[in-house]
């Protein structure tokens, strides 16, 4: 597997894979799952910060200690399932901006049109995480990545929840210069482009839908 993807083997998140799964778990839990799924991987996905050592005062003595430097982040989900991501990286990172890209295929192209984007205005400044629970064919999260390239940003990291082998190799050939972590890496696609096992549709699961 290429250096540029990871794939988490913490036990905690495993183990919540593995309950976001189940088709018995409710939507409720689903997205707790998801939100708490996200906290996790967050702790990996920023391991490359930058830091700057700072001279601060505690109530005993003044403490040489390291605080993060460099550019600034912003996370931005894919529309709609990339939602469900958000709250458990603003958890994590409040500081964080938060944009949004939405994109649909086009019946008769079959390639993604971008429908809706919303990004912070020093966007091209920050260091990007783009968020999607799956990663399938990888079409969408490719056309994603080439939109916000677009729009001048260099430094992008794509982290979804589950993996397809077919979405990690579109996604290393169109863009070997961007991350990706996942919680796991299935099996492969079906006829009908799903995750095999994954977990179904992860949009219907987080709203409630069909």
């Amino acid at each position: 597997m290429s250096e540029n993807v990871f794939v988490f083997d913490h036990p905690l998140i495993q183990h919540k894979v593995s309950h976001l799964r189940d088709k018995e778990t409710s939507t409720k839990e689903f997205r707790e799952l998801v939100s708490e799924i996200s906290m996790l991987m967050a702790y990996e996905v920023t391991r490359d910060l930058p830091m700057k050592e700072v001279e601060i005062e505690t109530p005993v003595a003044v403490a040489k200690t390291k605080v993060l430097a460099g550019k600034q982040i912003a996370i931005v989900p894919i529309l709609r399932a990339g939602l469900g991501m958000v709250d458990g990286m603003v958890e994590m990172i409040p500081n964080v901006r938060v944009g949004h890209i939405g994109l649909y295929r086009d019946p008769v192209t079959v390639e993604p049109v971008e429908y809706y984007c919303k990004l912070p205005e020093d966007i091209a400044e920050r260091d990007v995480i783009l968020l999607d629970p799956m990663l399938a064919t990888g079409g969408s999260a490719s056309a994603a990545i080439g939109f916000l390239k677009k729009r001048g940003i260099t430094n992008i990291k794509f982290m979804c929840l589950i993996a397809a082998p077919e979405g990690i190799a579109r996604i290393t050939e169109d863009h070997p210069d961007v991350r990706i972590f996942c919680a796991a890496k299935d099996e492969k696609l079906n006829d009908h482009s799903y995750i095999v096992p994954g977990l179904g549709d992860a949009g219907d699961r987080l709203f409630g839908t069909n």
